[in-house]
């Protein structure tokens, strides 16, 4: 189609300003009630840009949503053991962390991870643990072994949950049986296979969402549990004069760290860089440990989060208290987790 001066001259102002509209947006793609109000409004007062939230619930829904192909998404949260996949899937890119003002405010131990140790693709969002989280008050007792879970009493039986994806609860197996995360052993696998299966006929439900729904109404009694959700439960319980506590069994807990990275097919990549700019401040940060009910590794943060928070058990762990950090499990391995998981869901 042949254009004159003028609508050639339309065109292209109609291009500028859908780029420049373009320039003016945000997609973040997050965990289910992981990104504080609060925080993402600051955000649009300062920077002008506007922000829109979609929100998964496993690390395995991000990876496939990002494997299908163009996500539209500019930010996303991972946790730590899932950044080497993604980074050896092409699924994000590079952007130079580093360089950002904010980055100085990280504290200095969380500035080279095992996960990203040049700190090209991550920045840090939330840190915490894995455990159970149980009502204390119709337990009747204090929750000390990850054996009262998977071997769970008669008097709790049919009111136990479990998360609705492997990773965390093979985890938890492998600490309660003594054996190494990512076994490729056939005949230690088999051991995970069984406890899970001799603990299926207890669980009322497969569902990493609504744990503490089910905990306050009493659905559930013992249920595995991130430490911030279970700080949020403890204190929607005691609203409703219930008892929701967060175990520290001597097996051990397991250790986690969110990031926040860029994917690859990322649109706004100036305006993403400036959102993990504005979340590594620490006033901000804590809106969001304030919102999460997470620690966070920003100095200078503690100062602007509630005194709640600060003392929250579930948040400071005892001192000692054994914390096992996962990692992304080889092909082997992953092979034998999907394979056993997908015995015990039959």
């Amino acid at each position: 189609m042949k254009l004159t001066a003028t609508s050639a001259l339309l065109a292209v102002l109609a291009l500028s300003s859908t780029a420049a509209q373009a320039e003016e947006k945000l997609f973040v793609y997050n965990w289910t009630d992981y990104t504080s109000p609060e925080a993402v409004k600051k955000f649009e007062s300062e920077t002008g840009i506007k922000v829109t939230v979609d929100t998964y619930d496993s690390n395995e829904t991000l990876l496939a949503k990002l494997k299908a192909g163009a996500s539209g998404y500019d930010v996303i949260i991972p946790t730590h053991n899932f950044v080497p996949v993604l980074i050896s899937e092409g699924l994000v890119q590079k952007y130079d962390v580093k360089s950002l003002p904010n980055f100085a405010n990280v504290e200095d131990r969380w500035k080279k991870s095992d996960w990203d140790p040049n700190q090209e693709y991550t920045a840090p969002f939330h840190w915490g643990t894995t455990s159970i989280a149980y009502r204390e008050d119709l337990y009747g007792k204090k929750f000390e072994s990850l054996g009262e879970y998977f071997k769970p009493e008669a008097s709790v039986a049919g009111r136990v949950s479990v998360f609705k994806t492997p990773e965390e609860i093979v985890n938890m197996a492998h600490l309660y049986l003594g054996q190494e995360f990512c076994n490729s052993d056939p005949a230690q696998m088999q051991k995970v296979q069984d406890l899970l299966l001799e603990q299926k006929p207890a669980v009322n439900t497969y569902s990493s969402e609504g744990v503490n729904d089910r905990l306050i109404n009493g659905d559930t009694v013992i249920g595995a549990q991130w430490n911030g959700y279970a700080l949020k439960g403890r204190t929607e319980a005691a609203a409703a004069n219930k008892v929701l506590a967060y175990a520290y069994p001597k097996e051990g807990v397991i250790g986690w760290m969110d990031t926040m990275m860029i994917p690859s097919t990322a649109s706004n990549v100036e305006n993403a860089k400036k959102f993990i700019d504005f979340m590594m401040a620490p006033e901000n940060m804590a809106l969001q440990s304030n919102f999460t009910g997470y620690a966070n590794v920003i100095k200078g943060a503690e100062a602007h989060m509630t005194e709640e928070l600060r003392t929250a058990p579930e948040i400071k762990a005892p001192a000692d208290a054994k914390i096992v950090f996962s990692w992304a499990c080889d092909a082997p391995s992953q092979k034998l987790i999907d394979k056993v998981w997908t015995n015990v869901l039959k």
